[in-house]
């Protein structure tokens, strides 16, 4: 079908050639017969001859075709819809140029044509490469049409970004479940790619991890009562997942939501809201303050000389000062101090039977 289309293309084009140009082109091949100069037989004569051609590069033109419609079913929608709002508004620039106002000679036959596909190809490539930008625009004057009561002036973006590393941890759902995440979860697609050549690794722990990322997304879009969007678009010049998120946040004035400790640390040194899951696990935690006492098991040998480890159930390190000799046994100690960072909370001790010996 389509190539039939082409061929009917080919015909109307070429009849349409010929009854312009086919009378003057016999002129000046010499002959003088009257019917022949006919624009009717032009138009005949050109439409049989694009017709021949049809059937040599209709092939040709029908793979392209097939070629462009693939590549455009596979590009995200805000990528077509903005490259073509840019092609539609580079064609009409174009037209309104008045270039009739000026005689240029023969190029003046050429330079609308010329203008004409030059300038749809800028406002093609300006709408895809700027569309990031575009919908940020699209974004503030949103935001600035709105009415804003003095009271929400600093209040947060409700926009929340989801990285990787949140998603598989799964505490999202659970915290999700309970209402205190408040506004419409974002999740990129660039994310949902990651997640999914995590679950397809050949490595049986990741491809494990990666799996339950997949889950608990499921389980947030369709069992929790949370707005969750998947934004399509995607940062072609930059590589880096994280780098990604920063610059969609910025953006989309939305705040990131990982518990990526290097994450963190660059969201806060590029002006980036961020929200960190074990920031919000460490501050539910029960407090303990140096001086208490508590009982544990130390399990293996610290980093420094004589000292032992022991966790509580929450998954807190206890440094223990001269644990190294009750490795494996339950002891009473001493908190003497709490170090307590995004990446988590450390408590440093020394047995209590040491304590009664000074």
């Amino acid at each position: 079908m389509l190539k039939r289309i082409i061929q009917l293309c080919f015909i109307l084009i070429g009849g349409t050639l010929g009854f312009i140009y086919m009378p003057e082109l016999i002129q000046l091949i010499g002959v003088e017969t009257n019917w022949l100069l006919s624009p009717y037989v032009g138009v005949v004569m050109g439409g049989l001859l694009l017709y021949f051609l049809s059937l040599l590069v209709a092939d040709y033109f029908v793979r392209l075709i097939k070629l462009l419609e693939e590549a455009i079913l596979k590009a995200p929608v805000t990528d077509v819809l903005f490259g073509t709002m840019g092609l539609i508004i580079g064609l009409i620039v174009a037209f309104l140029i008045p270039l009739n106002a000026f005689d240029f000679g023969f190029v003046s036959s050429i330079l609308p044509i010329f203008l004409t596909l030059l300038l749809g190809y800028l406002g093609f490539q300006i709408g895809f490469k700027k569309r990031d930008e575009l919908i940020q625009v699209f974004t503030v004057t949103k935001q600035l049409g709105r009415e804003k009561n003095k009271d929400d002036v600093n209040k947060d973006s409700d926009l929340k970004i989801l990285d990787t590393s949140v998603i598989i941890d799964g505490r999202i759902a659970d915290i999700c479940k309970t209402r205190f995440l408040e506004g419409t979860l974002v999740i990129p697609g660039f994310v949902l790619e990651e997640l999914q050549h995590i679950a397809d690794s050949s490595d049986v722990l990741k491809r494990n991890r990666g799996r339950r990322g997949l889950d608990i997304l499921n389980k947030i879009q369709k069992e929790l009562p949370v707005n969750v969007e998947i934004y399509e678009g995607d940062f072609e010049e930059v590589q880096e997942v994280d780098s990604k998120l920063v610059k969609l946040a910025k953006l989309t004035s939305g705040v990131v939501v990982t518990n990526d400790f290097n994450l963190n640390k660059v969201c806060e040194l590029q002006g980036v809201a961020v929200l960190n899951i074990n920031d919000l696990a460490n501050a539910v935690k029960p407090v303990v303050l140096p001086g208490e006492e508590m009982n544990v098991q130390v399990i293996k040998d610290g980093k420094e000389h004589h000292q032992g480890v022991a966790y509580l159930d929450d998954g807190t390190m206890i440094v223990v000062e001269g644990g190294r000799d009750y490795i494996n046994k339950h002891i009473d100690v001493i908190v003497t101090s709490v170090l307590q960072t995004s990446a988590g909370r450390m408590i440093f001790a020394k047995p209590k039977a040491l304590e009664k010996a000074l």
